[in-house]
């Protein structure tokens, strides 16, 4: 079987918490909500497929209209010495 990184990343987050809360959900429980109290959502919220295809395209619009370069209309001036 072909190793997956990400996987293997995620269960050994998975493991570390569960050391963390001494493996007793209750525990585990509390422990995600004081986090979660302490690092609070401050990016858009998606509740449906819908909602996130409206996210995309919006900020798509607002990529495409910034200017991807500026550019100058006469060269540096040079000092001569």
């Amino acid at each position: 079987m072909k190793p997956n990184p990400i996987l293997e990343e995620v269960w050994r987050i998975k493991d570390e918490l569960a050391r963390e809360a001494n493996y007793d959900i209750h525990q585990f429980c509390e422990n995600t909500r004081r986090w979660a109290a302490e690092h609070p959502h401050t990016g858009p919220v998606v509740h449906n497929a819908e909602e996130l295809r409206q996210l995309i395209a919006e900020r798509e619009c607002q990529r495409a209209a910034q200017p991807a370069a500026a550019l100058n209309e006469e060269p540096p001036k040079t000092e001569k010495p």
